[in-house]
This record gives structure tokens, C-alpha cells and sequence, in this order.
């Protein structure tokens, strides 16, 4: 029996996660930059509730690794602990009770002592909530009545103004909850929530507001020439992607004027894998049947430009949540899931099988060509610039 090989991240990894998770970016986009599945991301967020642990730093009070450094060096020329904490300018106390924990003068060795010395002090401050029984009911009861923690507390505060011991944050109720190591509260109380997450996420940590995902620099639907608007003229497409389970995606191109449809592969819904794979497709055709492109103002297309230069066509994006701007593709897609139900993998179909479903569909009749089928146009307007 084989076993999948488990997955270890460096520390330097872990934090770039972190500051991508705070960042705003999804568990999916996150495992693209390690080329890992969001399944593998995500216990490692879950782990802490999807809370960011906070950075261990020593105290400026600690001895330092040099400063034992010069106790080892000390105690080999057999300075007195006095002469060592004079040269350190330490209270002969600290320096005593550190030679007598790590060994005593005789195996007193820096290293091994800075190591246990961070290790003792890996002490973390017990949870407020935890022995508080009266804070876990009342917070229990009142999570359970749909109350928000911010709500909680603030109704703590004012029932207890002078009882630090039965007033707590709401941010600790939310620690509480997501990270469940602390024990205190159960985490079915995460199910009265109003974002019913499992692992928590700030409701400002969002790429919307960064500008990242979208892009401002593309020509506009409104600014589409009339030819496009009529379909009177061949070699105009709208295009599109339609999304399977396992960040699986397919891009869908079909032709305005004769309702011919095209299918590519792409490996992501990243920028660069759907450019290439629409370039390779615009190979396939003749530059007159290939003018134009309409998009929606997906993040997929953010890199256009690089479309238009490699190929000298145009991209126009619609307006945001206008879909019936690309009413031709849209109904494509419809049709489409006869074929790529949603919910399945879609990168199981090769580029050969996505062909072969694209003719199938351009060999049926349709009302709106009077019952010509697109391929039968198609073959007509490549025949008429040859």
C-alpha cells in the first residue's frame, strides 16, 4: 500500500502563508504559489483557528547566548560566579542561578543552556475564560441566543463595570471558539456565528479593496464598435470560463455571428494559463474570422494586453454583474453542462475530448440559424475569404 508523503513547510514558508491568508487570499490561491491542494493549506491555518500565533521574542532581561557564551568561557578559567557577573555587569544572583539549573560549574555548556532557557520559556498565559465558569456559561447561553461577541462583552461590561473578573473582550471569546486548544468554549457555539466559518478570517482581510483581481485598463463593452453589436460581420467571440470541483476550469469561446464554439484546456484560472491557452486557440483560425473578444471583468484576463499583442486582437470587458453582455456565450455554457455537470472534474477531459464535444455541438441545429448548425456557417464565412 502506498502512502501519500507528508508535507513540511520551512518557517520562512509558514510565514509567507500567514501573510497571505491576512492578506486576504483564498486557501486555492495559496496553494498555487506552493503547488499544493487548499487541502494542504488549510490544517495548517486550522491549527491555530486560522489566527495567527503570535511571534516569540526574547525578553530584553534574558541573558543572551553571548553573555553564556562568556559564563562557559569563565567557569573553564575558574572565575569566580562574582568576577563573571562583574565583567557582564549582572547581579551575581543571575548568573548563580544560571550556572545551577544548566549543569552546575562543572557541565555548564552555553548552548545547551540558551536552548533550555527558551524552552522554559515557552509559558503561555493561561486563557481568561479557563476556571471562569461563570464567564463560559453566560457566554455560552448568550452565543446561543444568536448574540455576536462584540455584543457580549459589551453587555458584560456594563453589568460588571467594577468585577474585572467577570468582564473579558470580544476578541477573547473569539480566540476561544476558533482555537480550540484553549478548551473553554465548545465549538459547536461556532454554528450561532453569523459567518459560520470554521477557521476565522477578518472581515477586512479582502483583495477587493487592493485592486488585486481586477483591472481598470481594458477597452469596454460600450466602447465595442457597431459591426460587433449587429453580428452582421463574422469573426467577433465572447468567451468565458465554466468551473469543475478541484479548481478545475475551462475556457468557452464562441462566434457572434455563427454561434461556433470553441473549447480550451487551461491548468488554472491564473491570468497567464488562460492568455496562453486563448492564444493557442486564435492559431487555429484565420485573422479574419478572429477580431475581436469579449470578456467579463474576471481576474483571468487581467493580462489582456499581452492577448492583443500576440495576437493583434482587440478584448472588450463588460460591465460588472453584467452577464447578459455576453448573452451568446452565457447560453453556450448552459448548454454546455449537458456535457460538464457542475460539481465534476473537469481536468480529467483532454483537449482532444474538449474538441470533440465542441464539434458535437456545432454539428447541431440551431432555431436561431434556421436551423443551419454553426459549423455549416462557419465553413461558409471561411469559405468566402479564401
Amino acid at each position: 500500500m502506498k502512502y501519500r508523503q507528508r508535507t513540511f513547510y520551512t518557517d520562512s514558508q509558514k510565514s509567507e502563508m500567514w501573510d497571505r491568508w491576512q492578506r486576504g487570499e483564498s486557501l486555492s490561491s495559496i496553494g498555487r504559489r506552493f503547488n499544493r491542494a487548499s487541502s494542504s493549506i488549510y490544517p495548517f491555518l486550522a491549527r491555530t483557528g486560522g489566527i495567527r500565533p503570535a511571534e516569540r521574542v526574547r525578553s530584553r532581561l534574558a541573558l543572551t547566548l553571548s553573555e553564556r557564551e562568556e559564563i562557559s568561557r569563565g567557569l573553564i578559567t575558574q572565575m569566580s560566579l562574582r568576577a563573571i557577573a562583574r565583567s557582564l555587569q549582572r547581579s551575581v544572583s543571575t548568573i548563580s542561578r544560571e550556572v545551577r539549573r544548566n549543569g552546575g560549574t562543572k557541565n555548564y555548556r552555553a548552548t545547551l543552556s540558551d536552548a533550555a532557557a527558551w524552552d522554559r520559556a515557552h509559558r503561555p498565559k493561561p486563557c481568561k475564560l479557563a476556571g471562569n465558569d461563570y464567564l463560559c456559561r453566560a457566554i455560552s447561553a448568550k452565543l446561543a441566543r444568536k448574540w455576536s461577541p462584540q455584543q457580549i462583552a459589551g453587555w458584560l461590561m456594563r453589568k460588571h463595570p467594577d468585577d474585572e473578573g467577570k468582564r473579558v473582550s470580544h476578541e477573547t471569546i473569539y480566540r476561544s471558539l476558533f482555537i480550540q486548544t484553549r478548551g473553554v468554549l465548545k465549538k459547536e457555539l461556532l454554528v450561532h456565528l453569523r459567518a459560520t466559518r470554521s477557521i476565522r478570517r477578518s472581515r477586512h482581510a479582502t483583495l477587493k479593496r487592493s485592486g488585486i483581481g481586477k483591472f481598470n485598463d481594458a477597452i469596454s463593452i460600450r466602447d465595442r464598435p457597431a459591426e460587433v453589436d449587429d453580428r452582421a460581420v463574422p469573426g467577433h467571440w465572447e468567451g468565458d470560463l465554466i468551473a469543475g470541483s478541484g479548481n478545475s476550469f475551462i475556457a468557452t469561446l464562441v462566434e457572434r455571428h455563427t454561434r461556433f464554439v470553441m473549447l480550451a484546456k487551461v491548468s488554472n484560472k491564473d491570468s497567464h494559463s488562460v492568455i496562453q491557452a486563448l492564444i493557442k486557440q486564435s492559431c487555429k483560425l484565420p485573422k479574419e474570422l478572429y477580431r475581436s473578444l469579449t470578456w467579463d471583468r474576471g481576474c483571468e484576463m487581467a493580462g489582456h494586453k499581452a492577448f492583443s499583442w500576440a495576437t493583434n486582437i482587440d478584448v472588450f470587458v463588460c460591465e460588472p454583474h453584467s452577464p447578459w453582455q455576453r448573452g451568446t456565450n452565457e447560453n453556450t455554457n448552459r448548454l454546455l453542462r449537458q456535457y460538464f455537470p457542475k460539481g465534476t472534474d473537469l481536468s480529467i477531459h483532454s483537449q482532444a475530448k474538449l474538441s470533440a464535444i465542441a464539434r458535437q455541438l456545432n454539428e447541431r441545429p440551431r432555431k436561431t440559424l434556421n436551423y443551419e448548425t454553426p459549423a455549416e456557417r462557419f465553413q461558409a464565412c471561411v469559405a468566402s475569404i479564401s
